[in-house]
Parts: C-alpha cells; sequence; structure tokens
C-alpha cells in the first residue's frame, strides 16, 4: 500500500498537464546523447522489449515509443465471428454494461455516455459490453482495426492527463471520462453492428494520432469536435497510435460476447480473440 501510495503522488499530484507538454516536446529531441540517454533509461525501467519490431534506427524517444512491428510479428485471428484485440495490453475491468455504466475498477462504476460524450452514442451498448485494454510505457503503442469495419464518426472531447494505472483507477472517481479521449464509432463488415473504440490519453500521453483522419497532427489540433467519417479498414490494419502507453476501452452490443478465456490482469496481444459473435 506505500508504494501504491508513492506511484499515486509520483504520477498524479504533479503538474501533469505541463509535464505532459514537456514530455512531448522532449520526446522529439533528436541530439544523439539525449536520444542515448532518454532511449536507455526508458528500457531500463519500462520492461522494453524491441525483438518483434521493425528494424530502425531511432532518431528521437518519440520514434522508439511509436515503433511499428516486423512484418507477421502478430497472427491475426481470420474468423469472421471474431473480434480481435486492437492492441497489446493488459486486460482490465471488462463485463456487461447495467443500466449504462461500466467499472473502471471493482466499486467505481461511470457512465459510458459520459465516457463518449453522448447519450445517443452509448444507446446502443444498452445491455452490452465493455472491455478495458491498458497499454504500458513499454508496450507496442499503435492500434489496429478488430475486425474489417468502416468508421462513422470520430468524436475529440479534452480532458485532463490523469495516470491510468489501477492506483489512480481506484482512487479517482470516473477517471475516464475526465482524461482527454477520441471515441472512434465504427459498424463492422458482416452484421453491420455498432462497435466503439476509445483510447484514452494519460499523462506524458495526451497525444492520440489518426493518421487517416488528420496526416499531420494529432486528434487534439483542431479542438473539441465530432468528425463524420467513412473510411475502411480491414481486420488487423493499423488505425493509429498514442505517443506513450495508455488505454483504450472497447464497447460492444449485448451480441458480441467476450471470450471466457478473457482474464483481468492478463496479456493479450493485438490480434488475438478479444470478443466472439454470437449468431
Amino acid at each position: 500500500m506505500g508504494q501504491e501510495n508513492v506511484n499515486f503522488w509520483l504520477t498524479n499530484r504533479i503538474p501533469r498537464y505541463a509535464l505532459t507538454r514537456f514530455m512531448g516536446w522532449f520526446s522529439k529531441v533528436e541530439f544523439p546523447p539525449v536520444r542515448a540517454a532518454s532511449i536507455a533509461a526508458w528500457k531500463l525501467f519500462c520492461d522494453v522489449d524491441f525483438s518483434d519490431a521493425a528494424p530502425a534506427r531511432y532518431r528521437s524517444l518519440r520514434e522508439a515509443f511509436i515503433r511499428p512491428l516486423k512484418p507477421g510479428a502478430r497472427a491475426i485471428d481470420p474468423d469472421p465471428a471474431v473480434i480481435a484485440s486492437p492492441c497489446d495490453a493488459i486486460v482490465g475491468a471488462f463485463g456487461r454494461i447495467e443500466q449504462g455504466t461500466a467499472l473502471q475498477v471493482k466499486g467505481m462504476p461511470y457512465p459510458i455516455a459520459d465516457l463518449l460524450g453522448s447519450a445517443e452514442d452509448a444507446a446502443p451498448f444498452a445491455g452490452g459490453w465493455y472491455v478495458t485494454l491498458r497499454l504500458t510505457a513499454g508496450m507496442y503503442h499503435r492500434f489496429h482495426a478488430p475486425h474489417d469495419l468502416i468508421v462513422e464518426q470520430v468524436r475529440y472531447i479534452s480532458g485532463d492527463t490523469w495516470n491510468v494505472n489501477p492506483p489512480a483507477l481506484r482512487r479517482i472517481g470516473r477517471l475516464y471520462c475526465k482524461n482527454e479521449r477520441a471515441p472512434i464509432a465504427v459498424r463492422l463488415a458482416g452484421d453491420g453492428r455498432r462497435v466503439m473504440l476509445v483510447p484514452v490519453a494519460a499523462v506524458l500521453v495526451a497525444s492520440i494520432r489518426l493518421p487517416w483522419l488528420d496526416a499531420e497532427a494529432d486528434v487534439r489540433s483542431q479542438g473539441e469536435r465530432a468528425v463524420p467519417s467513412g473510411a475502411r479498414f480491414a481486420k488487423g490494419d493499423e488505425m493509429g497510435w498514442f505517443e506513450h502507453g495508455s488505454t483504450i476501452v472497447v464497447l460492444a452490443p449485448p451480441e458480441h460476447v467476450p471470450v471466457a478465456a478473457l482474464v483481468e490482469g492478463s496479456r493479450i496481444r493485438m490480434g488475438e480473440t478479444l470478443m466472439r459473435i454470437d449468431q
């Protein structure tokens, strides 16, 4: 408990926004001694594994954060009845959406309408399912299409940059609803039902990139808005990335059921089975 309190204080009782903006600048520094020292420190403290990364000489810490994978480094479940994990992650809270709420941890509910910024967008998920996927600082930071899909809308919601690790989730109510986020509403090819992917930013990482929406800037650059889209992705296609670790909340209708093997606290890789479509 003492270690958890220290972790919470160090990562949250700080000028979060200012530190996040500084980290955004610092991570792009290409001066070789700074680059080498910062990448070495990151690897030391964050359990980073480059073995499955595409070979590269990273010019900055940021380039190392958002490294692509080697071709074939992840197996994508091809079954059309499977919704695959969009990212490498630790499985967080998951379960039924009851009375319009999900849990960030046991005893800490939040309304999905607040998460999405719209009661209308939340309505299709009444009685459905949610799965929380937490990306740690050392993980692969890109996220991918969990199924063949069409993007209907992207909404950007400005917010704070609380850490999204377990100590913060146990202390800060409705944390995901307070942080910067970008709900992505999609329809799956095949059954046409809506699924929601909600990238949530965090301390040091208030930068969500969707290059098919804006090739030059992150989603924050034009302020709060809802943007219609018709972008199409095949299962496994890259959709975007975080410029550090964070969280993706997946919302699905009642027919899309988390697989029985899903265990809170376990690791899952992009492309592995997350949900199965119950026909």
